[in-house]
């Protein structure tokens, strides 16, 4: 299955020229040539791993964008614009930005900078990942605290790993659902919530680790993670 990007990119030359490079590296893209028609169809997120947004663009810059959705955007994503001054790279890291490009670029650069970030996002998940003063190993689905360990089901791991990337967001249990669970119902809402239990269980020995529940939404992860 190809790894789906989003691109947002009113030039419609430079959209057309990145979409086609991108696709025959092997990725598949969803292009919207306007902002707007990007805040219509945000459900594109759930499937999608990565967003580029160009910064200049009517009605709504991508900085301005990046900063509305922050608490939706649970991808990473990076800025693609004209503009060189030091300022707006600074500005573009401070929103949550992985990586900022300046426009002219080159095709085959973007593509190596993305896999760059896919891998980094991807890598975490790879080896033993310090979550607090809790060791979590992925490959062996084991949660340990100091002598005491913990043997995690798949589903546990699978809702782990889903909070590590999106640490530091609020996640709604409707995404979380149609992830994990695949369907989003009444009786995988009860499952789900079995197992937030069971997390938060684990976790009562770090009171640093925090699954906040935000009535009516879904959860605000804060996760202190390490390598």
């Amino acid at each position: 299955m190809k790894t789906k990007l989003i691109l947002v990119e009113d030039d419609q030359d430079l959209g057309m020229v990145l979409k086609q490079y991108l696709e025959f590296s092997d990725f598949e893209v969803i292009w919207f040539d306007h902002p707007q028609k990007f805040l219509d169809d945000l459900a594109v997120l759930e499937t999608s791993k990565l967003l580029i947004l160009d910064v200049m663009m009517p009605q709504i810059d991508g900085f301005t964008l990046a900063n509305q959705l922050k608490n939706q955007l649970n991808i990473p994503y990076l800025f693609l614009t004209a503009k060189g001054q030091s300022f707006d790279r600074v500005l573009g890291l401070k929103l949550g930005g992985e990586d900022y490009i300046t426009k002219p670029c080159d095709p085959e650069e973007l593509v190596l900078r993305i896999k760059n970030i896919l891998k980094r996002n991807q890598s975490i998940l790879e080896e033993i990942v310090r979550i607090g003063n809790y060791n979590f190993n992925r490959n062996q689905m084991r949660l340990s605290f100091d002598e005491k360990e913990f043997q995690l089901t798949e589903k546990e791991v699978e809702l782990l790993e889903y909070f590590i990337l999106h640490n530091h967001k609020l996640v709604t249990r409707k995404e979380i659902l149609e992830t994990i669970w695949g369907e989003n119902d009444y009786f995988m809402g009860r499952s789900l919530d079995v197992f937030m239990t069971r997390l938060r269980k684990y976790f009562t020995l770090d009171e640093r680790v925090k699954f906040e529940s935000i009535r009516g939404v879904g959860f605000k992860i804060d996760l202190p993670l390490s390598k």
